[in-house]
């Protein structure tokens, strides 16, 4: 009798994230959220509503790089750690979360240029742009040879023919 409720107790252990992820991830949140709801209190609402967002958020990572997660042995555990940490009212993980990263990305919106490739920079601390390698070729060739090359350029993409000096 012993041997069995040793081997369920390490059956039970070896499975606690299994059995304690959507207890901690989904029921416990489902039932606080269904009670902040029914309060007059705002901030139980947004405690709740953060919760969700970052757990949407975890879940979107999770299907993205599933085949990634799958090849590290600690991401179940890790994982019900941070929910553990989102969901325990003692550490409001979410809300802080939400209130450091999430909420900033979202009322800062920045545009993402990705074409722009940074340039080295000279010895002036000048960026190596189009600007700074145009004002260069001035200098180095002259004005009237600058304006040769956009003439050249330019012929050469309606279609004209490159000659090659």
């Amino acid at each position: 009798m012993g041997s069995g409720a040793g081997n369920f107790l390490k059956v039970i252990l070896r499975n606690f994230d299994v059995l304690a992820g959507p207890v901690v991830s989904l029921a416990y949140p489902l039932y606080a959220s269904i009670q902040a709801i029914e309060t007059k209190n705002p901030v139980d609402d947004q405690q709740w509503l953060t919760y969700w967002i970052m757990y949407s958020m975890i879940t979107l990572f999770e299907l993205t790089f599933f085949k990634v997660l799958e090849w590290i042995p600690i991401w179940p555990y890790a994982k019900l750690i941070l929910t553990c940490w989102l969901v325990l009212p003692y550490f409001n993980g979410a809300a802080y979360v939400y209130e450091h990263y999430v909420r900033p990305f979202f009322l800062n919106p920045r545009t993402l240029n990705i074409w722009y490739v940074p340039g080295k920079k000279d010895q002036l601390s000048k960026p190596d742009d189009i600007l700074t390698a145009a004002e260069k070729y001035i200098q180095e060739h002259g004005t009237q040879e600058f304006e040769n090359l956009i003439h050249r350029a330019d012929h050469s993409r309606s279609g004209g023919y490159r000659t090659y000096d």
